[in-house]
């Protein structure tokens, strides 16, 4: 009877949060966007500002009034047949702060609400049910969280998209504002269709994902299934949460998820103290509370951030607003999107070899409960490092975005046009490399602070997530190597934001697509030749040196081999160091 009652209770908070998306966009939609005015909502970064007001925009703009309608009374930066010989000035260390503190608040926000129901559950009960209790929580979060990071590339997609049209066409335009739209109606419909695929299927998925050793464990698969049953009633609205505060953050506004995000983290603690530890509900109750975490947090995102990014509203979920000259239609999303859905299932691949490893060792229940506490703190440090990544997919394409509207022009005007000999270009693309650089200074000072307090955990301080001793011995080896992990993602995440916001998105599904066929071998080795959770991280650390080399040499290899030639008189190190590699 408890089961049943815990499941209605999901049915009944995912039904009201639906009830509150869906009818705050039914009633906003009654306003007609011509009828609206349109002023700046979102504030445009003081080193972009001069870029939307150059003379010849200036003029455009004067010509266009005169043939639009009344609506139309947008300035459209970046719309000239040329761009101005120098570039914005480029962001100082203070904006950068000013949008990654928010924004990391955000990246903690989804680890964090794992590793709130990692520590309840371990330090709840008697030490031998924290182990039992742990390691069906592990491959639990795992799954879930893994489901729901597939469906990331609709958050990458949406953010560059965003970014680009707000640089070319300014803020509150017809296509930052379909690109919104079109990402809110995507990732709802994605939403409820992967909710009802694990309703109906997580438990022989789950099975076949932590293995037979695992799942002869008793009471650990049955565990692990009503665990992600509960929390995938949260996945229409957690999605479409997802692609509005990916807006916001490609708008450079971190402030407005943020304040969503604390409330969602509330809701979560509550819900576990009251749940897990006063009531006795294990992973029941935390999958409840986590729930109710999520949904809460999507609820008090909405009202602000329509406001902010919908001219009328509306997110279009009911009613399919219009196409204009600019909308971005779902073919366009998602022909953005697909690529980047790559490099997701190479991340997804990585760390579901990584459990199933883990689950395969002698000696369960402990090493995948030692796996789960190293995988929830690499999970918790990560958002640390990705927000600079982040921070570049906001900031890069406000450089990158005028000029390839202004190549783009150009071609179309003389197809043998190139790109490299024009004087406009380059310092556009130098400038956009050089914030590049300085992001990836800002990765390496940030991964050596993160990674060291994160391995400090389990080398000292085990007990702070786990009351049997004996798990508090098996994580402490573990600590170099989430150092190692933890470290590597710095290089990764900057270069890999670089990428995306140079939309080098064919290199990244390689990169991801070798290192991912690489890692299942050295892995399935370990686990055939009795290995321990030791050696399954060793393979973890390796693989993240591999991507860091690829991606960063991608980027920087070039004007490093160029500096140093010029040093040894081999060759003049090129000005535009930047823009070629």
């Amino acid at each position: 009877m408890r089961v049943s009652k815990s499941k209605a209770l999901a049915g009944l908070l995912v039904a009201w949060s639906c009830m509150m998306v869906v009818g705050a966009d039914a009633f906003h939609s009654r306003h007609p966007i011509a009828s609206l005015p349109r002023k700046d909502l979102l504030p445009v970064p003081s080193s972009l500002a001069k870029q939307q007001t150059t003379p010849s925009d200036e003029n455009e703009a004067g010509e266009e009034s005169s043939s639009s309608s009344p609506g139309e009374m947008i300035p459209r930066g970046g719309g000239g047949t040329s761009i101005k010989q120098t570039p914005p000035p480029q962001p100082s260390l203070a904006e950068f702060r000013k949008f990654a503190l928010p924004c990391l608040g955000l990246w903690v926000a989804q680890p964090l609400l794992s590793l709130v129901d990692t520590a309840f559950v371990g330090l709840s009960g008697e030490a031998s049910a924290s182990a039992s209790q742990l390691a069906a929580l592990g491959p639990a979060t795992t799954f879930f969280d893994g489901a729901t990071y597939l469906f990331a590339f609709l958050n990458v997609a949406t953010t560059n998209l965003y970014s680009s049209a707000r640089a070319q066409r300014g803020d509150q335009s017809d296509k930052s504002e379909s690109v919104v739209r079109t990402a809110s109606r995507v990732a709802t419909r994605c939403g409820f269709g992967i909710m009802f695929f694990l309703l109906a299927f997580s438990r022989p998925l789950l099975a076949l994902y932590i293995g037979k050793e695992a799942t002869n464990s008793p009471g650990l698969l049955d565990s692990a299934v009503e665990y992600v049953k509960i929390r995938a009633f949260s996945l229409p609205t957690s999605l479409f949460g997802g692609v509005v505060q990916a807006a916001c953050l490609g708008g450079q506004d971190s402030v407005t998820p943020l304040v969503a995000i604390i409330w969602s983290t509330v809701i979560n603690v509550i819900g576990d103290y009251l749940l897990v530890k006063q009531l006795g509900m294990g992973l029941r109750g935390a999958a409840i509370a986590t729930l109710a975490a999520q949904l809460g947090g999507t609820v008090a995102l909405i009202g602000p951030a329509r406001r902010k990014l919908v001219r009328d509203g509306t997110f279009g979920l009911i009613k399919k607003p219009l196409p204009t000259a600019d909308s971005v239609s779902g073919t366009v999303f998602l022909s953005f999107a697909a690529p980047v859905l790559t490099l997701i299932l190479g991340k997804l691949a990585a760390f579901g070899f990584l459990t199933n490893s883990a689950a395969g060792v002698p000696g369960q229940p402990t090493p995948l409960a030692s796996h789960q506490i190293i995988l929830s703190l690499f999970f918790f440090a990560s958002p640390f490092l990705e927000v600079i990544s982040q921070t570049a997919q906001s900031f890069i394409p406000g450089f990158l975005a005028p000029v390839n509207d202004h190549v783009a022009k150009m071609k179309s005007k003389n197809p043998k046009y190139d790109e490299s000999t024009d004087p406009l270009v380059q310092p556009w693309k130098q400038s956009a490399f050089d914030v590049g650089t300085t992001l990836l200074k800002l990765g390496f000072v940030s991964g050596s602070i993160i990674a060291s307090l994160a391995a400090m955990v389990p080398a000292f301080r085990g007990s702070m997530l786990t009351s049997d001793p004996t798990l508090q011995a098996a994580v402490k080896p573990l600590a170099k190597y989430l150092w190692l992990g933890a470290f590597l993602t710095a290089p990764v995440a900057v270069s890999e934001g670089c990428l995306l916001a140079r939309r080098e998105l064919k290199f990244l599904a390689s990169v991801y697509l070798i290192s991912t066929a690489l890692l299942p071998p050295a892995l399935l080795r370990v686990k055939l030749s009795g290995g321990n959770v030791e050696q399954v991280w060793a393979c973890f650390a390796v693989f993240q040196l591999f991507r860091a080399l690829c991606f960063a040499g991608r980027i920087w290899s070039g004007p490093v081999a160029r500096r140093i030639g010029g040093m040894l008189g081999l060759s003049q190190p090129s000005k535009q160091r930047g823009t070629s590699s």
